[in-house]
């Protein structure tokens, strides 16, 4: 009898790729398409085309304007397409109007960065902070809302909440988003705590911040063994991870991974995830993670400015790193003037870490004082201070007492005060 074998492989979803080119746009429209078709990619998709159109300003009722959306209904024919993903947000009757004349599932770039956070969420608050996102954008949508709303099946856009019943009234999303709410400030409440601790410890705070796949999560692997997902993708994590490291001088600081950004961050998704994007704020030192062989580079590094201005992370030392320079990339590379420290590193074959944290180990000497004291053998309960707080450089046993130059916090500079010599 002859076996017969089946892929049971989930379908992947056909898509076309659709963008409205105006002037004064940040990234042009072509980079931007590319940036949503790896989006598109990472959630799952196949990318079937691609199609731009040039205009003043957006339709109001279809996005595009109605020549270019036959030509579009045309190609979803020849391609056999399942959806449109759009590059820009769209309102609910556009979606609708569109989903009408072209008869497939109307996405945008919004509901693609949403899904993929749904799938890569594996904590209770990023699973919480990913679903208020999406119950958000869906209270936002609920009128004259078409396929989107009422369609059963798998793919883009279901994921979460989203594959929960889809004809939920808005009453029960405002209750249930009343409900993430009580449970996300319990959440914020116990990372304040930790904050708190961290700040009584007075243990400096490192984070990494920059653009989607630049590279923060094989950096912070690479300095502190930390395990955290390392992928070709954007999005690969959206979870925190702290882990504490020691310089060479015996420093001991935290590092932070944080979630990539993103231009058109969807809004929500800033306010839902805002107390994990604030580690940035809280850090005393923030490494700005740049991906040097990507072409839109210093497009992405104002997108990452214009989020840290947003969440208020102004004023902190800044070390910029261009990382993945063991591969080809365009010369020269932009300074970043607003980073005190411009580094060129390759995260994944060990380059210019050393330097990178020896620039950390600096900037964190400065915030303390070069010191020598003499504590004599009597005082000893003093010395608890020195071991705890303070950097050691020289440690010495002399016959009036133990001498140390050390770099203190001033604070510990006026507990030590008497025996400063």
């Amino acid at each position: 009898m002859e076996t017969k074998l089946f892929d049971t492989a989930d379908k992947k979803e056909k898509v076309i790729l659709i963008a409205v080119e105006r002037d004064n746009q940040l990234f042009d429209a072509i980079s931007s398409l590319d940036e949503l078709k790896a989006l598109a990619e990472t959630a799952g998709a196949v990318c079937v085309g691609k199609m731009l159109q040039k205009r003043e300003s957006i339709d109001r009722a279809h996005y595009f304007g109605k020549g270019k959306l036959e030509e579009l209904k045309e190609l979803i024919i020849e391609t056999n397409a399942d959806g449109v993903i759009c590059d820009d947000e769209l309102t609910s009757s556009q979606m609708k109007n569109m989903e009408e004349i072209l008869k497939v599932k109307i996405m945008n770039r919004t509901l693609v960065i949403l899904d993929i956070f749904a799938l890569r969420a594996k904590s209770a608050e990023a699973k919480a902070q990913v679903e208020l996102a999406q119950l958000k954008y869906k209270m936002s949508h609920l009128i004259g809302m078409g396929i989107n709303m009422s369609r059963q099946g798998g793919g883009i856009g279901t994921r979460g909440p989203g594959e929960k019943k889809l004809e939920t009234d808005r009453r029960c999303i405002s209750d249930r988003i009343a409900e993430l709410n009580k449970e996300l400030v319990q959440i914020e409440k116990h990372r304040n705590i930790l904050r708190q601790k961290r700040m009584k410890n007075k243990i400096p705070v490192v984070a990494f911040a920059g653009y989607t796949n630049a590279g923060k999560s094989t950096l912070m692997n690479k300095v502190s063994n930390a395990g955290v997902l390392q992928e070709n993708k954007l999005f690969a994590t959206v979870e925190t991870t702290t882990r504490k490291i020691e310089l060479s001088s015996r420093t001991q600081c935290l590092f932070t991974d944080t979630v990539g950004f993103i231009q058109k961050l969807p809004h929500n998704l800033i306010k839902a995830f805002r107390s994990t994007l604030e580690e940035v704020k809280y850090a005393d030192i923030i490494i700005h993670v740049v991906d040097a062989s990507n072409d839109s580079r210093q497009n992405q590094m104002k997108v990452v400015y214009d989020t840290l201005n947003e969440l208020g992370c102004v004023g902190k030392p800044i070390i910029t790193v261009f990382n993945k320079t063991d591969m080809p990339f365009q010369k020269p590379l932009p300074i970043d003037k607003t980073a005190e420290y411009n580094i060129l590193i390759s995260a994944k074959k060990n380059k210019g870490i050393d330097e990178m944290l020896e620039t950390v180990e600096k900037i964190i000497k400065s915030f303390k004082k070069n010191i020598k004291v003499l504590i004599p053998y009597e005082k000893g309960n003093y010395l608890k201070i020195i071991f705890d707080d303070c950097d050691i450089i020289n440690d010495e046993y002399k016959p009036e007492g133990r001498y140390f130059e050390i770099f203190a916090s001033p604070e510990n500079e006026g507990r030590l005060k008497e025996f400063i010599i």
